[in-house]
């Protein structure tokens, strides 16, 4: 499956900066023909040493990582849910995505102005925030109009499933509150998912730093434990990222990264971070195919049955699905090889009904 998410934020948070650096870690589109080819779209691999160490193992000729779209934005205004700026641009092209990475500014700096004039991270999440509400408002009261006429004889059961459902949301949004705190059952979400609801789409929010000027979450002060305390009532998710550090370390040698992490006091990969997080973020796991060929990650929603992990693939497999053989990724790298796996009977027959596992190596049996 194809995995996008779209960064926002206000001018000058560094969202830009920030994308330069993803793209510049990318991989090459042409090894994933079914990826839009388009320069606000940054191809990105999901980082991980098991893929690595199961390759190695294999000895394959090639190998292929899980992968994650990132989707530059273009900037927000206040007032982009009226069209300001780019604002109708920006509000189509979330839509589109399945996530938003919102970057948020943790920097003071006299010399990249604020649009604002001051640095403060919880108004400029509000500021966004409340544009996605406004949009959303206005878009399901436009709904509620035309589904009402169909749904008045109630004979039209979708339609009445329909207004109910955006009945329930609107209040929510009127209070200037994302539609995502509303409590809805999977009929409920279905029957409202053509209308693209922008705050119905996860968010993590990646707080921006910058290296030799004052940070907000360096200040240990008020501006950062409320803006902890924010987030935590959001029930939101954040990574903390140094967007300019990232991007000028993109040409620098894996083996010399660390040094230079040491030195500008940056000491974990903040891009590896945000890749991860929005994997986690949408409840997507990793399983594994691998041999003398390829070995490769593949990308399915937690939960996922063995025919729905096989539709991965091809839907072939899933169609045609007989078993599937599965192995956990340490217990065949312990054993080293499929045939040692399979004589010491650590090779698991599965079928139909199995929920994969993140993690599951597995060899598929189709018709």
């Amino acid at each position: 499956m194809s995995l996008s998410i779209g960064i926002v934020g206000l001018p000058n948070v560094g969202k830009s900066t920030l994308f330069n650096a993803l793209t510049r870690k990318g991989v090459p589109a042409e090894n994933y023909p079914f990826c839009t080819i388009d320069p606000s779209v940054g191809v990105v691999a999901v980082p991980d040493i098991r893929l690595t160490r199961l390759s190695e193992m294999s000895q394959s000729k090639k190998t292929t990582p899980a992968i994650v779209e990132f989707v530059d934005i273009a900037g927000l205004v206040q007032g982009a849910s009226q069209g300001e700026g780019l604002g109708n641009q920006f509000l189509n092209h979330i839509r589109e995505v399945d996530a938003i990475a919102e970057v948020v500014r943790m920097f003071d700096d006299e010399d990249v102005h604020h649009v604002a004039g001051t640095v403060d991270p919880i108004r400029d999440i509000e500021v966004i925030d409340l544009e996605l509400v406004l949009a959303d408002l206005d878009s399901t009261t436009k709904r509620l109009e035309r589904v009402e006429r169909d749904a008045r004889s109630g004979a039209d059961k979708a339609a009445v499933l329909e207004r109910e459902t955006i009945k329930k949301i609107l209040p929510t949004l009127q209070n200037g509150k994302a539609a995502r705190t509303v409590v809805l059952d999977d009929e409920e979400l279905l029957s409202i998912k053509s209308l693209h609801l922008l705050t119905m789409k996860p968010i993590l929010y990646v707080l921006n730093r910058k290296s030799g000027v004052v940070n907000v979450d360096a200040e240990r002060g008020a501006r950062w434990a409320d803006l902890q305390r924010f987030i935590e009532e959001r029930n939101a998710s954040y990574v903390i990222i140094d967007a300019g550090v990232e991007n000028e370390l993109a040409d620098v040698h894996e083996d010399e990264k660390r040094d230079f992490r040491n030195e500008l006091g940056v000491s974990d990969d903040g891009l590896d971070a945000l890749i991860k997080g929005g994997y986690a973020l949408l409840d997507l796991i990793s399983y594994f195919t691998t041999g003398e060929d390829e070995t490769r990650a593949w990308t399915i929603p937690r939960n996922s049955t063995a025919p729905q992990a096989a539709g991965a693939i091809h839907t072939d497999f899933m169609n045609k699905f007989i078993r599937a053989d599965v192995i956990q990724w340490d217990q065949l790298l312990t054993e080293g090889s499929w045939s040692k796996a399979r004589e010491k009977g650590l090779v698991r027959s599965e079928g139909k009904e199995y929920i994969f596992q993140d993690g599951d190596v597995t060899e598929f049996k189709h018709g």
